[in-house]
């Protein structure tokens, strides 16, 4: 939407909705996930820009600008290779101000993925500032010194907090007075398509089953231990390992013969991929890293029907596991036992047990979906920016 057409909008009694400005950590080319679940559809009602982290070329720093499917403008900042971190924010201030003026936005919502973006945008003068805290990322490798200082910055500057998850609810809700929990939601529609018969992918057609899947980051979250002592416990299994490798060496992943790295898909090519499994795993290491995170991958899986298995991640025994609707383990022997139970009871297409357990999963899928949770979000936005334009 140009300038103009807001007048217009303004001059025939419509108040135009803020458009949205997101500063985040994740690229929104890599893995689809909750940014661009929200944000595609914050883009049916708004203008939405996504401001990623510089990427470093030869050259004086640009900004890229170019629209994506669903009408997200992605904007990407290209940084002098080498530049020094106070340059660096020096020249993503410049060049987020050049895409303010550029695109004529004026009245806008900064969304806040990563605190560390405070650097280069604390000053603006937004109609509202939230704060999505999707991971803890004061707990991930590398995390940088500042992070934590910059985090509780951004809580005192924040209107809104949202969380990824119960457990992150339960750890900032006592640091802001308008914090809110909106866990991991799905598109039912979309990974339903896995219980659709359907031909199997090229790369993994030729695999034998049974065959247990992942698809996700592969980082320090994944627990390799576990992943190689249930490939090495029962070889007749194919464990199917579909995802990009991130912020670890390629070299450490466990190399058998029964396992198989398919690398990165598509969003929408996973679908295809569930529907050759006979059951999902999400094998996470229980470390610092993963303390707080609230899998997307959990509702992702039990709506395309697949039984999953996974370790003891608080946000996945509590509601899933609590529930019956995930089997819980951590050590190899019972997670090799969870998924044999898995096997026998929801796996095999028309048996009572499955049948059963399939009607208690959509019973418990059709509480919530990424549609919901936008528009949950959107309500709350509109009272936080009435809240601002009362105060001036």
């Amino acid at each position: 939407m140009l300038p103009s057409e807001k007048a217009v909008q303004e001059t025939s009694g419509l108040v135009p909705k803020p458009d949205i400005v997101c500063l985040s950590h994740l690229r929104w080319d890599f893995v689809y996930q909750r940014p661009q679940h929200l944000m595609s559809r914050f883009a049916r009602d708004r203008r939405v820009f996504f401001f990623e982290e510089p990427m470093h070329h030869d050259g004086p720093a640009r900004l890229e600008v170019a629209e994506r499917a669903g009408g997200v403008r992605v904007a990407v900042p290209h940084l002098p290779a080498g530049v020094q971190p106070e340059e660096a924010e020096a020249a993503q201030r410049h060049l987020l101000e050049q895409l303010l003026a550029g695109h004529g936005i004026a009245e806008y919502v900064l969304w806040y993925y990563t605190p560390m973006a405070l650097g280069f945008a604390a000053g603006l003068e937004p109609s509202a500032v939230v704060y999505d805290c999707m991971d803890e990322l004061t707990l991930f490798r590398g995390a940088p010194p500042s992070l934590v200082e910059r985090e509780a910055r951004l809580l005192a500057a924040a209107d809104l907090v949202f969380t990824g998850g119960q457990s992150l609810y339960e750890a900032k809700r006592d640091r802001h007075p308008d914090t809110h929990a909106f866990p991991s939601s799905i598109d039912a529609a979309h990974f339903g398509r896995a219980r659709l018969p359907q031909p199997d992918p090229p790369d993994q057609a030729a695999i034998p089953r049974p065959r247990l899947g992942y698809f996700g980051v592969i980082d320090e979250r994944i627990d390799l231990d576990l992943l190689a002592a249930v490939a090495d416990a029962r070889p007749d299994w194919q464990i199917v390992m579909v995802g990009p490798v991130v912020k670890i060496d390629p070299e450490s992943l466990p190399r058998r013969a029964n396992l198989h790295y398919l690398g990165m898909k598509g969003y929408d090519d996973l679908p295809a991929y569930l529907a050759g499994w006979d059951v999902a795993l999400m094998p996470f290491a229980r470390n610092e890293s993963t303390r707080f995170i609230s899998p997307t991958k959990t509702p992702e899986y039990l709506a395309g029907g697949r039984p999953v298995v996974s370790t003891s991640i608080r946000d996945v025994v509590r509601p899933y596991g609590d529930m019956a609707l995930v089997e819980i383990a951590d050590e190899p022997a019972s997670f090799v036992a969870a998924v044999e139970r898995s096997l026998a009871c929801c796996a095999e297409e028309g048996g009572t047990e499955r049948e059963s357990w399939l009607k208690r999963v959509d019973e418990f899928l059709a509480r919530g979906s990424w549609s919901r949770t936008w528009r949950h979000m959107s309500d709350l936005i509109e009272t936080a920016v009435a809240r601002r334009r009362a105060a001036r």
